[in-house]
């Protein structure tokens, strides 16, 4: 298809992410203190979104607890700078089989496989304006486990994140995941237009060279809203093609701990510099009132105590 450029592009800052990062670069926020801290920075910045994880605060860790979720959701909803915020709903789903001859029992220490309705109780409490819904199950070479989400846990979460007035942020790793995620929206489980997040460059899902990232583009309704990205050096480049190609941005520590070679980044100096990449090809930065306007969501109040 031809392209159309973006030229209103909202910026998402993903802050920490679940990766082993944590001992990879000081600047990666692990206390909900610090991770709110700097989506705040973020949002200043110029992102209109922040996607959260939570982590252990001791060591670094992905964690799925509830009061992390509870205090960082506080914290950034009764600071005086207005953002967006975009929970992961992604923990949860993976299984670290046996071996190659003896693949069961599974490797219960490092499986973490929970059900539909316990992977979502961070939602359902803390009630973000935005949640990911990751759209299919792949391997992931970061380690030996398998993302694990099935058909029936995606209707199930994707019915819940619609009953909760949450929107959901597909996240597309490859063609098969869009596929999916038109069937949900014609079943009725998710509303249209719906929200995506073209993961590119993400062993073993889809590769980040353009051929691959126009496919997706086009897999994608062309009344969708969608934003892609791409890790390591290659973050900038995708801030790029995306907006070229008609979409929105995404950056941050979730997907790059590099400014330049050999310089570790902060969330806001990636923020800042997408900000540069977006205005210097000619489209502007909007904020999150504009967002929630385009999207369709309803801003949160603190909740009170």
């Amino acid at each position: 298809m031809p392209l159309s450029m973006n030229r209103d592009v909202f910026i998402t800052a993903a802050v920490t992410g679940s990766g082993g990062t944590q001992d990879r670069s000081p600047h990666v926020p692990r206390s909900p203190e610090q991770i709110a801290n700097s989506a705040i920075a973020c949002a200043k910045a110029g992102a209109a979104v922040v996607h959260c994880h939570v982590r252990d605060p001791e060591t670094g860790a992905p964690s799925r607890d509830l009061a992390l979720y509870r205090e960082l959701t506080d914290r950034i909803r009764e600071s005086e700078v207005d953002v967006v915020l975009n929970l992961t709903a992604g923990m949860g789903g993976d299984i670290v089989f046996g071996t190659t001859e003896a693949p069961f029992p599974v490797n219960e220490a490092a499986t973490d496989m929970i059900g539909a309705s316990e992977r979502m109780a961070h939602i359902a409490e803390c009630l973000p304006e935005i949640c990911t819904l990751d759209c299919g199950t792949m391997n992931f070479a970061e380690a030996d486990y398998v993302m694990t989400n099935t058909p029936g846990m995606l209707r199930a979460m994707g019915q819940m994140m619609t009953d909760l007035g949450v929107k959901p942020e597909i996240e597309a790793f490859d063609t098969g995941h869009l596929w999916f995620a038109t069937q949900l929206v014609k079943e009725g489980i998710l509303t249209s237009p719906a929200l995506v997040q073209l993961c590119m460059g993400v062993p073993w899902g889809a590769p980040n060279d353009l051929n691959t990232f126009m496919a997706m583009v086009n897999n994608v309704p062309s009344d969708w809203n969608w934003s892609a990205f791409s890790l390591g050096r290659d973050q900038m480049a995708y801030a790029a093609q995306s907006v070229i190609a008609g979409g929105n941005v995404r950056v941050g520590l979730e997907d790059n701990l590099w400014l330049d070679k050999g310089v570790l980044a902060t969330n806001e100096q990636l923020v800042e510099r997408a900000v540069g990449v977006i205005e210097g090809i000619g489209a502007k930065i909007i904020g999150p009132a504009e967002v929630r306007e385009k999207l369709g969501l309803t801003k949160r109040a603190p909740v009170a105590k």
